[in-house]
């Protein structure tokens, strides 16, 4: 038996089908949650960062920020869709439970920008991001996301499929 290849696991994620969200129902939290990835961060569209969250709202991003309110947060939309061109959000699933949404997704886009000391290298890079939207009311008080940094960073050096 050959040992477990972490790296080459790993590769196989992002050929994890996306949901076929255009076939469900979402409950209202979920619809705010598919409009988070799919309406305003797949087109960096921050018209969109009032109507899905309050305020004041508090923020830990899959890259490791933590932020307040709707102006932090339309800088790291900025940062985070600059760095990582054509910037896209798989959502390969959600779970709600009461007031919060929690879900796998797959974030992705073409390294355009140094990040993580690593120079732009063009390539196409990954990581899977792990959500927990807390809702107080219709809109999104808290959003804290666990990312794959070891993940993200090896593929940005180009070490995943090699396994260093």
């Amino acid at each position: 038996m050959q040992p477990l290849n972490i790296f080459t696991v790993g590769a196989q994620q992002m050929h994890e089908p996306a949901m076929a969200l255009d076939r469900l129902v979402l409950s209202p939290q979920k619809e705010v949650v598919r409009a988070f990835y799919k309406d305003m961060w797949d087109h960096a569209d921050k018209r969109l960062i009032p109507k899905i969250f309050h305020q004041d709202f508090t923020f830990r991003g899959s890259l490791g920020p933590e932020l307040v309110g709707h102006e932090q947060f339309a800088g790291y939309v900025d940062r985070v869709t600059n760095v990582f061109g054509q910037y896209t959000t798989d959502i390969l699933a959600m779970i709600e439970e009461g007031n919060r949404v929690s879900g796998k997704m797959r974030f992705h886009g073409y390294h355009q920008q140094k990040i993580f000391g690593v120079e732009p290298s063009g390539r196409h890079v990954w990581w899977i991001g792990m959500p927990i939207f807390t809702f107080d009311g219709p809109k999104v008080r808290d959003l804290y996301v666990l990312g794959d940094i070891y993940g993200l960073i090896a593929r940005l050096k180009d070490e995943a499929e090699s396994g260093l």
